[in-house]
């Protein structure tokens, strides 16, 4: 099934090549020329890229994106602009963009950019994650957290220490295997650590969701 991707061009011209070149490609091109256009697109269809011009008539191509991103609109967006300072650059990517590529531009490097994306985006829905509850899911393969589908950013003991007591999802890890699993041979493994990082993890996912037993070690159970 041909990849869905929103266009929002205003530059009649390049709309059209672009258009005519990703068509070419495989892809499904719904193309719009105003930023009002592609906000109603990209409410009423999916869509799993969109790729938008920045200086464009009703609006602006960095306003419309932080719009859909504060509705949960989590389609990854390249922005397409002649703006070239690194303010710009980083209000781009403030916006909640995944791309940026400045014009004049190659079609092929946009080719590139396109396929990159699509292809991280896919694989990232085809994982299998563990459901936590409260829209929280834990990749095992990536060992990323997310919450509504947001990557949250955790220290790296905390995150093997959710893996392993996932991997073991109603049975206690001893706190043995815990040390092998999350310290280095170079380190010295701290209990007082230990539980800093359940005290971090039961924040956010519930203080009922570790539980603990002298002699036994540390459980996930959600029941």
């Amino acid at each position: 099934m041909a990849a869905k991707i929103l266009l929002l061009e205003d530059d009649i011209n390049l709309s059209e090549l672009v258009e005519e070149f990703l068509i070419d490609e495989g892809y499904e091109i719904s193309l719009v020329n105003d930023a009002e256009a592609a906000l109603n697109l990209a409410y009423e269809k999916h869509f799993d890229l969109w790729i938008l011009d920045v200086k464009v008539p009703l609006g602006d191509g960095f306003s419309l994106l932080k719009e859909l991103r504060q509705a949960g609109k989590n389609t990854p967006a390249i922005f397409l602009t002649s703006l070239n300072t690194a303010s710009d650059l980083k209000e781009g990517f403030d916006a909640g963009c995944d791309d940026y590529i400045r014009k004049p531009f190659e079609l092929v490097e946009l080719a590139l950019r396109v396929e990159s994306i699509l292809k991280r985006s896919f694989a990232h829905k085809n994982e299998n994650y563990e459901d936590l509850g409260d829209n929280y899911k834990f990749s095992l393969s990536s060992q990323i957290l997310y919450k509504d589908d947001k990557a949250l950013t955790l220290p790296s003991k905390e995150i093997k220490l959710l893996s392993l007591l996932l991997k073991h999802k109603n049975r206690f890890v001893s706190v043995k295997q815990i040390f092998e699993e999350l310290w280095d041979y170079d380190e010295e493994p701290s209990e007082l650590s230990l539980r800093a990082y359940v005290k971090n993890l039961r924040k956010i996912l519930g203080k009922d969701s570790i539980i603990n037993q002298r002699g036994r070690g540390y459980c996930y159970d959600r029941g």
